[in-house]
């Protein structure tokens, strides 16, 4: 393992060493898992990137139901062309 030097602002320290208390951890090791998250991250892409992104944030919402939804309230198409040929016909 390999010691470095960072420079942080007082804000992220203050930040870090609350974590790690409340974590029960040292400043570095929060730094280490950071840093390790972020590098099983950064390689993915595109659609594996995104999967399960909801979950990963706690969410309990299933993402197909989100999205019925909110198509529920789009008007109906049906409505728009129907009253469209009845204005032509008129």
């Amino acid at each position: 393992m390999t010691r470095i030097l960072a420079d942080l602002p007082d804000e992220d320290i203050k930040w870090l060493d609350q974590l790690a208390a409340e974590q029960g951890k040292s400043r570095a090791a929060v730094l280490r898992e950071a840093v390790e998250a972020y590098r099983a991250e950064s390689h993915k892409e595109g659609f594996e990137k995104y999967f399960g992104l909801w979950e990963r944030h706690g969410s309990t919402v299933d993402g197909l139901e989100y999205e019925r939804q909110l198509r529920d309230e789009w008007p109906d198409v049906s409505d728009v062309a129907l009253a469209k040929k009845k204005r032509s016909a008129a």
